[in-house]
């Protein structure tokens, strides 16, 4: 499938759908990290800076350079954090414009299973870390079915309608991260489980809030009335809310870390 049936072009949308759930996995991740304060970080493929929000909160960064392809979200981290300690500009994971040894940590996250030549992005990370130096991401388990708005995917293929997933979904597995990073001469690799809960006000919520995902939002598109009607019933009825009326989902990513060679 084709990266741009994920690309969103729109940092507040991207917000609301992803960037939430983006952070509350980020939150998991950095407590396995730990990183030291004062680092120098490279963030790979930032998109609306909803991770790098929480490097500046979390992590006292000396400073952070952030690359997306998309202008948009671009535009919408740079009005969320300012400059210093956090720079953006529009990149491409397979070709960072940065020199090399440049910074003490390199992180991707949500973005490993979008890049065409994912071993070309991990070798990017490296090539820009300097010796004894972190590269790190975070990938929602797609093999696993760990993926946000596993009910309306479960339902829609029910009804033999695929939502298309990413194209190098395959490398988001546990043992599929370490082989990437072992095969990109990284040290000390680890991996890492992160189970993420996500709470929503009521099922409307859940629902206009779920079909703004990429590829999901094409399929729910193209579906008659009646059997949207249809699906959004059955969704609403695998799903059990609280006494409040609100709804909470869980997700699943993985993480994996290793040390550039000194």
């Amino acid at each position: 499938m084709s990266g741009q049936q994920f690309r969103f072009d729109d940092g507040a949308v991207y917000e609301r759908m992803m960037g939430i759930w983006s952070r509350l996995a980020g939150d998991h991740f950095l407590d396995w990290l730990a990183p030291a304060p004062g680092l120098t970080w490279v963030d790979v493929g930032c998109g609306n800076g909803a991770f790098t929000q929480l490097l500046v909160d979390r992590c006292a960064p000396a400073a952070i350079e952030a690359v997306d392809p998309v202008e948009g979200q671009i535009a919408y981290a740079r009005n969320r954090i300012a400059d210093p300690p956090a720079r953006f500009q529009q990149g491409n994971a397979m070709a960072l414009p940065f020199a090399d040894r440049q910074f003490d940590a390199a992180v991707m996250a949500l973005v490993i299973f979008f890049v065409p030549d994912p071993a070309k992005g991990a070798a990017e990370m490296v090539r820009v870390v300097k010796p004894g130096g972190w590269v790190s991401a975070y990938a929602w388990d797609v093999p696993g079915n760990g993926l946000p708005v596993g009910p309306i995917r479960a339902e829609l293929r029910a009804i033999g309608r695929e939502t298309p997933l990413p194209s190098n979904h395959q490398v988001s597995s546990l043992q599929g991260l370490a082989d990437l990073w072992t095969g990109a001469g990284l040290e000390a690799v680890e991996t890492r489980e992160l189970v993420v809960q996500r709470t929503f006000a009521d099922f409307d919520d859940y629902w206009s809030t779920s079909i703004l995902a990429p590829g999901l939002s094409t399929a729910i598109a193209a579906l008659p009335e009646p059997t949207l009607d249809q699906l959004r019933q059955k969704v609403k009825a695998r799903l059990t809310p609280g006494p409040d009326g609100r709804i909470q989902e869980t997700s699943r990513a993985n993480a994996v870390k290793g040390m550039v060679r000194r």
